[in-house]
C-alpha cells in the first residue's frame, strides 16, 4: 500500500470514510437526520481541511469548533459517538493507505476528536486501560 501524499490521496480517503459514515449506526443518523448534511458542500470542505491539516497546504478557512458546538445544541455529542467517528476513520486510513502520512493522519484524528470532546462533550478524552484504577 502507498502512503498519502496528494489532494487525490485526500479525496479517496475522505469519501471512503464518510460512505461509511453515512452507513453507520452509531454516527450516521447524526450526520444524515440532525445534520443533515449536504456532501456536494461538505466533502470539497473536508478534503481542504485534510489537506491543509496534513501538507500544509492552506486551503482550509472554517472554523470546525463552532460548527460542532452547533451540531452539539441540537444533538448531545458523547464519546461514544467520538470514539466511533475515530474508530471508521482509522479503519479507512488503514485499509487505503500505509506510511508516515497515514500514521500522522490517524494521529491528527485523534487530536482533533479529543479537542473537540474536551470541549464540546465536556471531560477527558483518555481512556483508562482495562482493570486499571487511578493511582496505580
Amino acid at each position: 500500500m502507498k502512503d498519502l501524499f496528494s489532494r487525490e490521496d485526500v479525496i479517496l480517503l475522505v469519501d471512503t470514510f464518510y460512505d461509511k459514515v453515512v452507513e453507520d449506526e452509531t454516527i450516521g443518523y447524526i450526520f444524515n437526520d440532525v445534520a443533515q448534511v449536504d456532501w456536494d458542500l461538505h466533502k470539497p470542505k473536508m478534503y481542504d481541511f485534510w489537506e491543509t491539516s496534513l501538507f500544509h497546504r492552506m486551503k482550509y478557512t472554517g472554523n470546525p469548533m463552532k460548527v460542532h458546538k452547533h451540531l452539539d445544541q441540537k444533538e448531545k455529542l458523547t464519546h461514544a459517538h467520538f470514539d466511533r467517528w475515530k474508530a471508521l476513520f482509522h479503519e479507512t486510513v488503514d485499509e487505503l493507505f500505509a506510511g508516515e502520512n497515514a500514521e500522522m493522519a490517524k494521529g491528527r484524528a485523534d487530536s482533533i476528536a479529543g479537542i473537540m470532546q474536551l470541549k464540546i462533550a465536556g471531560g477527558p478524552f483518555t481512556h483508562l486501560a482495562p482493570n486499571h484504577t487511578p493511582g496505580n
